[in-house]
């Protein structure tokens, strides 16, 4: 039943329902060389990679930057491409500051490759307004609040990074759309990766573990988008997020310690082919917004809050739930698939699961 972990070819496309899903072809999103046909600029150790910025010309550059420790800086021009020449060499990092590196919305077709970006007060990698962006091989470590955080922006990758030590998510999506977060690596942060109000993002291949929660996807009140939907998370390994959660204050402190995959409020959502195993409180859960409104008294009045159109499908899904629920008033027992019945159109197809628990229990869950 499970073939595709033994690596059988993927299929194109099977009916589940009245809705055609399309199994990612993972093998096609290969390496790329980030440098372009513009200029090349030099940063040599001991040098400035803003002055390098702050040199290029206004249709952009790539800066090939040699092993060494340098200072945050500041992006906003267009096709600005930043290349580590060693990945464990190259170290953005200056005591005192905020963020490490940012990108405003000036700086559309920012790439940056082969870094360590660690020690930030705020944010390791922060984009706002930015369209057309790849973060690849880089290292975000104890950044603070985020490891990488674009939000309103669009069009990105965000692919082969480790992103660790965070107070708040390693890799996390905000009010974009038309973003891949693919085979990245997340532990030891409050959340792993969060797609939060976002619309047609894909989470592909990576690997979450020890952190509170592994992924969520959710629609939050208070924000600019209103919405997040057309979600894909396929593929990804999802193990042991059973991290105390240390926050002590804001949204964030409710996110319950134990947390596989969570999916808060969002539409037409698809997770498939993922592996998720060992968190002790869901494994893969589907709720609506206001469990925010249950836990912290968070008004949803300006979201439409409950989940629709989600498919679970083809999951493996063992060994979560063995802790008691954190939340029992409102989930009162932990498993390795959970639903709190909210929303319409909501289905569940093919898992390899041990134990679930909805309203309806012990009925199975809608499409099962």
């Amino acid at each position: 039943m499970f073939s595709w972990l033994q690596g059988s070819p993927a299929k194109k496309s099977t009916e589940f329902g009245s809705r055609k899903q399309y199994r990612p072809q993972l093998e096609a999103l290969e390496d790329r060389n980030l440098l372009s046909t513009v200029g090349i600029i030099r940063v040599h150790a001991g040098g400035s990679i803003q002055a390098a910025i702050d040199a290029a010309p206004s249709t952009g550059a790539a800066i090939v930057v040699d092993p060494g420790t340098y200072a945050n800086f500041v992006v906003a021009k267009p096709n600005i491409q930043i290349v580590g020449l060693s990945q464990a060499g190259v170290v953005i990092q200056k005591a005192g500051q905020d963020n490490g590196v940012v990108v405003t919305s000036g700086g559309s077709g920012f790439s940056l490759c082969n870094v360590t970006v660690r020690g930030f007060a705020d944010n390791g990698i922060l984009l706002q307004g930015v369209d057309g962006f790849v973060i690849s091989r880089v290292t975000a470590q104890d950044d603070g609040e985020y490891g990488v955080f674009p939000v309103l922006s669009a069009h990105g990758r965000i692919e082969y990074c480790t992103a660790s030590g965070h107070h708040d998510t390693g890799i996390y999506v905000g009010e974009s759309h038309d973003v891949s977060i693919f085979a990245n690596r997340t532990f030891d942060n409050l959340n792993g990766i969060e797609i939060e109000n976002s619309v047609n993002v894909r989470a592909l291949g990576n690997n979450s573990y020890n952190n509170t929660a592994g992924m969520l996807i959710d629609l939050l009140p208070g924000l600019d988008v209103k919405v997040c939907h057309d979600i894909l998370v396929s593929g990804n390994f999802i193990h042991g997020n059973n991290l105390a959660n240390s926050a002590t204050g804001g949204i964030e402190a409710l996110v319950p310690a134990g947390t596989g995959i969570l999916i808060i409020g969002a539409d037409k959502v698809t997770a498939q082919f993922n592996v998720v195993t060992g968190n002790r409180f869901i494994g893969i859960g589907l709720v609506s917004s206001t469990i925010l409104t249950a836990l912290g008294g968070i008004s949803t009045a300006d979201i439409e809050p409950d989940p629709d159109g989600t498919q679970i499908l083809h999951n493996v899904v063992l060994g979560n739930g063995t802790a008691p629920s954190p939340i029992p008033t409102l989930l009162p027992t932990g498993a390795d698939l959970i639903w709190d019945g909210s929303g319409s159109d909501n289905l569940w197809i093919g898992n390899l699961f041990g134990s679930s628990f909805w309203p309806g229990s012990p009925l199975p869950l809608p499409g099962e």
